[in-house]
């Protein structure tokens, strides 16, 4: 099973669109929770576990572990998702691009070492920059495309007069994964829901292809008018493409007290209640 039939089997079974992102900050950390690495283990697994049904996938943001130099415990939580939700897709947001033989050493260490369904690229150094994420099979790798902060605008939102059409960066991006990079139909996109007018953009740009939209809830981003610009019925009722809502903060830090797990499983629900009723 690839990742978009991974995608599709856990949006219909846990009827979401909602993805949790695992941004773990120990500053935030309930009271009684250790603020090291393996408190950061202990948080997320609580997290996973108590919103594992509501979810269409998981995110975890590499730089949080990375930083309290807790590799290692994220390691043991890629294994704990599994175990727990073996059936949800983990995308791992690490936004690499790089060329060559370290691409190579990224794709094998998001892939291979972490064990991720797919994986966050930027694509500015081309096609050759993302080729080695595909050679892995059934695995999925979303590129930056419109993203949810304002500075976004500095190069996403330009016109590329070299281009037949002179569109705007972001809508060139959309037409390459739609089109002649989408080699084994692994590639989506990342598209910001502070920008619902450029999310119907990238859909209208990109029908098929799943859709990771970041920004709703701390960041502001509206869940009913994300779903309304980028999710669209097919002829059987499932979507055309999948589009996968990611929430952090307002879900992870939804209650500061021993029962923070429950709190965040509240938050999920709601959320997932408000992107469904959207549709």
């Amino acid at each position: 099973m690839n990742f978009l039939d991974q995608l599709r089997r856990a949006e219909t079974e846990n009827q979401s669109m909602l993805c949790v992102g695992l941004d773990p900050e120990p500053s935030r950390f309930p009271a009684g929770l250790a603020r090291d690495a393996e408190g950061i283990y202990r948080f997320c697994a609580a997290i996973v576990e108590a919103t594992a049904d509501l979810v269409i996938a998981f995110k975890p943001q590499i730089a949080y572990f990375a930083a309290h130099r807790a590799e290692p415990q994220l390691e043991k939580l890629m294994a704990h998702m599994k175990a727990v939700a073996p059936r949800v897709p983990i995308i791992l947001d690490a936004k690499r691009g790089d060329i060559g033989s370290t691409a190579e050493q990224y794709a094998v260490e998001a892939f291979e070492r972490y064990g991720a369904d797919a994986v966050t690229l930027s694509p500015f150094m081309g096609f050759d920059s993302v080729l080695p994420y595909l050679k892995h099979e059934g695995k999925g790798a979303f590129l930056l495309c419109r993203t949810s902060n304002p500075g976004g605008d500095d190069f996403q939102n330009q016109r590329l007069a070299s281009v037949a059409g002179q569109p705007l960066l972001y809508e060139h991006i959309a037409g390459l994964a739609q089109g002649p990079w989408n080699v084994g139909g692994q590639l989506g996109l990342v598209v910001g829901a502070t920008y619902p007018r450029e999310i119907a953009r990238v859909r209208e740009l990109a029908p098929t292809l799943p859709l990771l939209i970041p920004g709703v809830g701390a960041q502001g981003g509206d869940a009913a008018a994300t779903v309304q610009a980028g999710w669209r019925a097919g002829g059987d009722g499932a979507t055309t493409g999948p589009i996968i809502v990611n929430s952090s903060r307002a879900i992870l830090y939804a209650g500061g007290g021993a029962d923070f797990a429950q709190a965040a499983r509240t938050a999920a629900l709601a959320t997932r209640q408000a992107l469904n009723e959207a549709r």
